[in-house]
């Protein structure tokens, strides 16, 4: 059985894989949440967070080797996870998430897309070192597929989001001998699909897995969420 990790992405915590984690126990595998620093339960204040902060949070999260898997914005801390501690990790997995490539952020990859769809809902603090969602925007963005209930019980708990750890470039150097799987989720209106295709264009077949889902999969899906999650623990 597999040890899985599951990280979430900007303004959410390990709150957000409630429904997925059990859903993975039942089947015997180890599966666990963290909240990253300034998310969730975690008081590091947001003005202090950095790229390698995530990803020394989660290095110090493993227990032998695992499944990391990153949703959105989590594309970037957990390859620098990797970076940090490739022997540590069986597989990155990523969840209609970015994938870093050598000297880029995650900044000027959005700013690669085709589209902006969250920018719209984004409200920067005044210091300009994070932002927040607009509540009133945040259920098209995020969860427009999703059930009423989970749309109010994530909109009483995002938080505030560094902006630092995305206008951060990451080098690649250890985190490509990595095995690694991406998750498209093609009614996506935060990440365009399209531009998830774009990032995973040259990846083999059997490494790429979609769904019909918004960036919520883990809410309004979390059944086929978990099956394909089970799927990608049986590869080589």
């Amino acid at each position: 059985m597999a040890n899985f990790l599951l990280i979430h992405g900007s303004c959410h915590g390990a709150w957000c894989w409630r429904d997925v984690l059990p859903r993975l126990n039942a089947r015997g595998h180890a599966a666990r949440a963290i909240d990253l620093p300034s998310h969730g339960h975690d008081v590091t204040p947001v003005e202090e967070v950095t790229l390698d902060l995530y990803a020394r949070a989660i290095v110090e999260a493993l227990e032998g080797p695992t499944i990391v898997v990153g949703h959105s914005m989590a594309g970037f801390p957990i390859t620098a996870a990797a970076e940090l501690a490739p022997e540590k990790i069986a597989r990155l997995v990523y969840l209609c998430a970015y994938v870093p490539r050598p000297g880029k952020s995650l900044v000027d990859l959005r700013l690669e897309a085709p589209r902006q769809p969250l920018m719209k809902a984004v409200v920067k603090s005044a210091g300009g070192k994070s932002f927040t969602i607009d509540p009133a925007q945040a259920p098209d963005v995020f969860y427009h597929d999703c059930p009423a209930e989970a749309v109010e019980y994530a909109g009483q708990r995002l938080c505030p989001q560094a902006i630092l750890p995305q206008a951060t470039p990451l080098a690649l150097n250890r985190a490509p001998s990595v095995p690694r799987s991406y998750i498209i989720c093609n009614d996506d209106r935060t990440i365009p699909p399209e531009y998830q295709r774009t990032m995973t264009e040259d990846w083999p077949a059997e490494d790429v897995f979609e769904m019909y889902a918004s960036h919520s999969p883990f809410f309004s899906q979390p059944g086929k969420l978990a099956e394909i999650l089970f799927q990608i623990a049986e590869r080589p």
